[in-house]
């Protein structure tokens, strides 16, 4: 079975991805970056800065968290319609290890799409200089398609 795992989305799901993620102040301020749009499949990076940790030099749960349900936020995105937005209903995160290396990047991949709902899976991953990587978060996160607003 071919490895559709780094597929990229189309340009025009590209930019409408792209440009929704400079939308959004929380990602901006921890310093995120969208590092793959596959159909389906989202990457973000988010590296390893005093700004983001918790007491003991890791990188925080809540900038873990966010940056993970981001990821599986826009996976959704890039299966729906040009009319339709996404929102997060909810999501369960289990920390599996501390946070720590280079940089995080997290994973969100679709697993079931849906009419109204959608259920994705979250994988954070800690990544060395060296490129050693270790599983430090999983979860799954079910979104909610929403009309676009009117402008």
């Amino acid at each position: 079975m071919e490895d559709q795992s780094q597929e990229q989305a189309s340009p025009a799901v590209q930019k409408r991805v792209r440009d929704s993620f400079d939308l959004q102040g929380l990602m901006s301020h921890l310093g995120a970056k969208l590092t793959h749009i596959g159909p389906g499949r989202v990457h973000i990076v988010l590296p390893a800065r005093p700004e983001v940790t918790q007491q003991h030099g890791y990188v925080h749960a809540g900038a873990t968290s966010a940056i993970a349900d981001s990821a599986g936020g826009y996976a959704a995105l890039t299966l729906f319609d040009v009319d339709s937005e996404v929102l997060t209903v909810e999501y369960k995160i289990n920390l599996l290890a501390p946070a720590a290396g280079d940089h995080l990047e997290a994973i969100g991949t679709v697993l079931k799409p849906g009419r109204t709902l959608t259920v994705c899976q979250l994988e954070v991953y800690g990544v060395q200089a060296d490129g050693a990587r270790k599983l430090i978060a999983h979860g799954q996160q079910t979104l909610i398609r929403v009309n676009k607003p009117a402008k």
